[in-house]
């Protein structure tokens, strides 16, 4: 196998791995589960910068707190103190909570929902820098617990409640992440449509030094006229090297 593709795979595993360790791994996993490729002390040290900045902890969990910008420190210090107000269950209260919730119990379930929130914000933690608010993070979680808590009658042991609702919140906060990068590539590239379109235009008028027709934008570029005339429609009109006109077939 290729080594590179090796190198790739065997990385793959290691983050599989501290994921499911509670994103911790040892230096002697890494070093055991790299053994094959033999790498030198440089390039394992740059393995663990790589999982240091994936807020995976060496031996002993990171700080998480330490990858929040400043605006998502203020919000979390804020939303923490309103958490402090909610009451707190010993271990075998929270069984007996979620022995009810797993029978129906309306009131144990939202109890269930309360003691799960602090754990939501330890869990968003992990997704924070990725392209999205730790506000939504959190928020994504908490609806994934409300709705987790009524599920629960399909288990069998109230030790299992914890397992299903950490992975709906996880399953929740990912697709998040997945459909926000996914909105945000699609509005780049509409945006690279417009430059596109205005940066031509800009190059013309400067010779022209005056505005430009689209037709003459044409001639010149090669560009079609339905993508001229698109950019003009998302841009509302704001391509300011371009003559205003309406709208028209190819």
């Amino acid at each position: 196998m290729n080594k590179e593709i090796l190198f790739a795979q065997t990385l793959e595993k290691v983050r599989k791995t501290a994921k499911d360790q509670g994103n911790c791994i040892s230096r002697e996993q890494v070093e055991e589960a790299f053994l094959e490729l033999a790498l030198s002390e440089e390039q394992l040290a740059m393995v663990y910068d790589y999982l240091h900045k994936h807020k995976i902890g060496i031996g002993e969990p990171v700080n998480l707190d330490e990858y929040l910008s400043e605006e998502e420190a203020d919000y979390l210090e804020g939303y923490l103190e309103q958490l402090k107000e909610l009451p707190e269950l010993s271990a075998g209260e929270q069984e007996a909570v979620t022995l009810s919730a797993m029978a129906g119990d309306l009131d144990a379930q939202n109890r269930l929902i309360q003691v799960f929130l602090p754990q939501v914000v330890e869990i968003a933690k992990l997704y924070a820098g990725q392209g999205v608010f730790l506000e939504d993070l959190i928020g994504e979680g908490n609806v994934a617990v409300a709705m987790g808590v009524s599920m629960l009658g399909a288990l069998e042991h109230a030790a299992e409640a914890q397992g299903m609702l950490a992975k709906m919140i996880m399953d929740a906060m990912e697709e998040f992440i997945m459909e926000n990068a996914e909105e945000a590539k699609q509005h780049q590239k509409i945006a690279d449509k417009v430059n596109k379109v205005a940066d031509k235009a800009n190059e013309l008028a400067e010779d022209l030094h005056r505005k430009v027709t689209v037709d003459e934008l044409i001639e010149e570029t090669g560009m079609s006229r339905k993508a001229i005339l698109d950019a003009v429609r998302i841009s509302a009109g704001k391509i300011e090297s371009l003559e205003e006109t309406g709208s028209g077939g190819e």
